[in-house]
């Protein structure tokens, strides 16, 4: 069952269909700020994904003598133990990329699904789910992955339970605030009365007609955790501390910065390249869901 159909229930007024799912996606890629985004970080992703195959050297093998500047074996030079700093850098996406993007995919399915339970039930649920929202959203993201990690040890999983448990709290507050109007329309009220199964309502009324707001805040969601990713690597928390990542590399070489500047700035150049696209496809998306440029980006 949809918001609208050819024949409206009997006293019940369709209304226009909104800009949702695949539609919206295709929609807001007619919008050069999308098309930007999707290109950064397509070419982000890309190198992560090939950069080991296609990498001169092996992330840990000595080329040269330490802080070498750019040339002979070394295209971006060598880092501080005379490490090649482009095998390094094509290693050091992939981590982040997947802790980053795991983070978000399991804080948007439960904070989405907490969101739109609260917004459906009306009742002391709602207060209950969402004040326990509130206690969450009270504790800073890096404070408590530094906590868990603390405790437990830098491991993958940690970092990826640490960063989505603080996701949660951010997406239900929006899927909820998507879903509040959604559940006061007619179309809802009619479901109810055919008896269709609450958990039905949910997933097939109110899920599609809060994807907009829920994909945009997602882009948001992995911007932000990539940066906690990254922190936590610069602060020499990563799982594999001799391994590959941007952030380790930042901080090890932040040293070296005046003499050797690549080992720095080229991860710094990658993950500010990456935020940037993830944040240009929010902006798009949401742009598109309010209707915003819509005349212009169709043309």
């Amino acid at each position: 069952m949809s918001e609208v159909s050819d024949v409206a229930f009997a006293g019940v007024e369709a209304v226009p269909t909104p800009v949702r799912g695949a539609n919206l996606l295709r929609r807001s890629m007619r919008l050069w700020r999308t098309r930007i985004g999707v290109a950064l970080v397509g070419l982000i992703v890309l190198i992560s994904i090939i950069g080991p195959y296609i990498a001169p050297y092996g992330p840990s093998t000595p080329v040269g003598v330490p802080n070498a500047n750019p040339g002979g074996k070394a295209v971006l030079g060598t880092d501080y133990l005379g490490q090649d700093v482009l095998s390094r850098l094509l290693y050091g996406g992939r981590s982040i990329l997947v802790m980053a993007v795991l983070a978000t995919a399991l804080g948007l399915i439960a904070g989405g699904a907490i969101g739109l339970v609260a917004a459906y039930s009306r009742n002391a649920l709602d207060d209950t789910l969402m004040r326990g929202m509130d206690v969450l959203l009270a504790l800073p993201q890096i404070m408590l992955a530094l906590v868990a990690v603390a405790i437990i040890g830098p491991r993958t999983w940690v970092i990826v339970a640490a960063i989505a448990l603080t996701t949660v709290p951010r997406i239900a507050r929006v899927a909820r605030g998507a879903a509040q109007p959604v559940v006061e329309r007619d179309f809802i009220a009619c479901s109810e009365a055919m008896g269709v199964p609450r958990w039905r309502i949910v997933g097939g009324e109110l899920l599609p007609n809060t994807l907009g707001p829920l994909m945009v805040e997602a882009s948001l969601r992995v911007t932000y955790n990539i940066a906690v990713v990254a922190a936590l690597a610069f602060l020499g928390l990563a799982p594999d501390p001799n391994g590959a990542n941007w952030g380790t590399m930042i901080t090890e070489n932040q040293i070296v910065l005046p003499v050797q500047p690549w080992g720095t700035v080229a991860p710094i150049i990658a993950i500010g390249l990456l935020t940037m696209g993830t944040g240009l496809i929010g902006d798009g998306i949401a742009r598109t869901a309010a209707g915003i440029d819509r005349a212009r980006g169709e043309e």
